[in-house]
């Protein structure tokens, strides 16, 4: 290769890398900025939000402001009788009065304590409620959307929405009733009693809380746009973190470590700039409040020294004016501290009112109706067509065919004509749009949610598996099942592994079955499925990591062992449906051809094609 080609292919990969680089920044701003959207979404719903939370506990939020009104009030009557000790004893008066201040300061301190331990005990309480109730309430919602639904946050953003944020608000409802609730008593009360000392003082510490107040404005105003921001690079880094965790083979294989390095390092520059810019506002609102607290002291005691000399007030007042306006500062600097935070609190109120909004457009039957009990047509769908929201045609268009019990169906075709989309609207993930899916006598749309799927046992296109044991994962289909029963169900779904491992059903399972290999998850996710007595037996797309010789024992043993229920089996391969009693044909989401193996090659250009095609493969099509 000459030395120009060189060049040019360098220029070629260069731009190739800078279009791949912009269109990962375009879709980082795109991300960003739709999570920055929700502050135009937010407040309001935040405060709805907050106020929903709060309702159950408004007798523990009145209780939690009582016993600090006790703490506060403690702790300021400690620095009155100082004072009023010390003047005692610079007019000679006797031990008695000296005495007398010395236990009330005593008797203060101790209601002050016990009131500020016992307010701090019931504010953690009250936060950790109103946490567990906003995660349950997120976590649950999520649970009612569709998959279509949940899609529009993605697992990322829920997660986060449902850890991050919520910890978020705890600690800012922690805060705002321990730092932010006793502010405005302390003020009050604090140049109240000043005021009764000297009016001049007083209205010194008046200043002093102004100014104070317009610093914490500031403050919150210049951090709240960038708090909002922040809580959707989060979200950003935990995509790009699962992607590249769980992509780590696929980074690998087609040497792309540095672009997702790249990738990455933009992502968390990008949170760190913005976390950087909050820090800096806060270091600077810290500064100016230690600068003021030392200034105010400076002042207090000079301005004090001058009307002691006026003979304005006595010289012991001091100590207390010092020390209220010690108290002050204080807790305006952690007031202060707490709604720096506000704004991100904000965020993520509105982000949890943004998934509580959303209105799930599956509902559970307000009336269940009962299954009819030993109903040959075990399932029908009736001229059913299914529409995504966002698309502009149907996904399904006027399915109809019928699921008999004794019969095994089998649905075939290209990939993307919608045959998983047929075992989801079994279960009610989606709705139809048109037309109805019968269940056993009645319309899905008609029976619980819980009644329907009791009837339904489902394996998913994706042998998902929990972190725990084999017993447990299998369990899942039926809680109260013998092991004997388990071992039933493993030899039937060909999984004789399992008998092998020294732990057998107690083996561990890794966190989405991890730890065996693909088969070995489709045969335990079987089992799992078998477990469990249905009317109905869902396999979608099941067989597709099994060799042709443990297909056909599979087939072969759930024959014998499903003969009294309906199965519904969708798969790739021709060899895995051709003994089924109804094949379905789909294309582009219609059916184009329904019959036996032997009919369909008679009359179904479609299904033709698809055996001619796995046949000249060797049938090792991957043909879906």
């Amino acid at each position: 290769m000459s030395d120009r080609d060189t060049r040019e292919a360098d220029v070629r990969e260069a731009d190739a890398t800078a279009k791949a680089e912009l269109a990962a920044e375009q879709e980082d701003e795109e991300q960003v900025e739709a999570s920055s959207h929700i502050g135009a979404y937010s407040r309001k719903q935040a405060f709805a939000l907050l106020k929903r939370l709060l309702a159950p506990y408004w007798p523990r939020v009145l209780a939690t402001l009582g016993l600090m009104v006790c703490d506060i009030v403690g702790m300021l009557y400690v620095p009155t009788e100082l004072s009023a000790m010390l003047n005692s004893a610079i007019s000679g008066a006797g031990m008695d009065v000296v005495w007398r201040h010395g236990i009330a300061m005593l008797i203060a301190a101790l209601v002050g304590s016990g009131g500020c331990i016992a307010s701090y005990w019931v504010a953690s309480r009250l936060a950790a409620d109103i946490g567990r109730d906003m995660r349950i309430a997120v976590f649950a919602r999520s649970l009612d959307m569709s998959t279509s639904e949940f899609a529009t946050f993605g697992t990322a953003s829920m997660i986060t929405r449902t850890l991050s944020d919520v910890n978020v608000v705890q600690q800012a409802v922690l805060m705002t009733v321990t730092m932010v609730a006793p502010v405005p008593i302390v003020c009050v009360v604090s140049i109240t009693l000043s005021a009764s000392i000297d009016v001049v003082m007083g209205q010194l510490l008046a200043a002093v809380v102004v100014v104070m107040l317009a610093i914490s404005v500031v403050a919150v105003v210049r951090s709240a746009p960038t708090f909002m921001m922040l809580q959707g690079f989060i979200d950003r880094m935990n995509v790009r973190l699962r992607e590249s965790v769980t992509g780590a083979r696929v980074i690998r294989a087609f040497g792309r470590e540095d672009f997702e390095r790249h990738r990455l390092n933009r992502t968390f520059d990008d949170y760190a700039k913005n976390a950087i810019r909050v820090n800096l506002v806060f270091a600077v609102t810290d500064s100016l409040t230690f600068f003021l607290m030392n200034i105010v002291e400076v002042l207090v005691m000079w301005v004090g020294a001058d009307r002691v000399g006026a003979h304005a007030m006595q010289i012991g007042s001091i100590s207390a004016l010092v020390q209220y306006a010690i108290i002050i500062l204080f807790f305006m600097m952690m007031a202060q501290f707490a709604l720096i935070g506000m704004p991100r609190a904000a965020a993520c109120l509105a982000r949890a009112a943004q998934v509580l909004d959303v209105e799930p457009s599956i509902r559970d039957a307000a009336r269940t109706l009962p299954a009819q009990e030993g109903c040959e047509e075990v399932a029908r769908f009736c001229h059913a067509s299914l529409r995504f929201e966002d698309a502009s045609e149907d996904t399904l268009h006027d399915v109809d065919f019928p699921i008999m019990r004794g019969e095994m169906t089998a649905i075939i075709g290209n990939t993307g004509s919608g045959k998983s989309t047929i075992a989801s609207m079994l279960l009610r993930l989606h709705d139809t749009t048109a037309g109805e899916v019968r269940v056993l006598g009645h319309d899905v749309r008609g029976m619980g949610l819980a009644d329907l799927r009791a009837h339904i046992s489902y394996v998913p296109q994706r042998a998902w598996l929990f972190s725990g044991t084999i017993a447990e994962n299998l369990r899942h289909g039926r809680e109260d099942a013998t092991d004997e029963e388990l071992w039933h169900a493993l030899d039937v779904a060909q999984a004789s592994f399992v008998r092998e491992l020294p732990e057998g059903l107690e083996a561990p399972v890794a966190q989405g079955g991890s730890n065996f290999s693909g088969g070995q998850r489709q045969r335990l996710a079987i089992a799992r499925a078998l477990v469990r007595k249905a009317d109905l037996y869902v396999f979608d797309d099941s067989f597709s990591a099994l060799d042709y010789r443990t297909d056909a024992a599979l087939r072969h043993a759930l024959a014998n062992e499903l003969k009294d229920s309906a199965v519904l089996l969708i798969a790739q391969r021709v060899s895995t449906i051709r003994d089924a009693g109804r094949i379905v044909v789909l294309n582009e989401g219609r059916i184009v051809g329904q019959g036996t193996h032997d009919e369909l090659m008679g009359t179904c250009g479609a299904y033709r094609e698809i055996v001619l095609s796995q046949e000249r493969g060797g049938g090792a099509s991957d043909v879906r």
